[in-house]
């Protein structure tokens, strides 16, 4: 595949993203502060994300299988998780973490393990098609030029 062809299809598959609310604005500006440079910028702040991301859900897991629930340290936990997916523009792991802390502040264990579930998918999702879109705009960089 050329680079005109493949340019056009990142360009699409990027623009479905944000379409289909999985990004918002945030990665657009996460975009912006990569240059020559910081060549990997938004890949090795992603790979952060997910690196966060796991050890969150994971915390999240534990939590939540407890005896007796601390419901402060797993709304510290979403918080965290909430934060970090507003700051790489992954709308949709956000939207789900506001849920998530309702169920926290209303002290609702079976909402919050529910709530765990649809985070974990909303992430799994996201985190595949970020991979997809890194591994787009590396064949771009190995294409032929037009």
């Amino acid at each position: 595949m050329d680079a005109l062809q493949l340019r056009k299809q990142l360009s699409n598959y990027t623009a479905q993203l944000f379409d289909e609310g999985f990004l918002d604005e945030q990665f657009t500006q996460l975009q912006q502060l990569q240059d020559e440079n910081n060549p990997n910028f938004v890949v090795e702040v992603v790979t952060l994300f997910f690196q966060d991301s796991e050890r969150l859900l994971d915390e999240l897991a534990k939590s939540l299988v407890q005896p007796e629930v601390d419901f402060k340290k797993v709304d510290a936990h979403v918080h965290q998780l909430k934060g970090s997916s507003s700051s790489i523009g992954a709308h949709r792991v956000q939207r789900s973490c506001i849920s998530f802390r309702n169920c926290c502040n209303d002290r609702n264990v079976e909402g919050c393990l529910k709530s765990l579930q649809e985070v974990r998918h909303e992430y799994s999702l996201i985190k595949d098609k970020l991979e997809t879109l890194f591994s787009l705009e590396q064949q771009l960089l190995g294409a032929p030029s037009e």
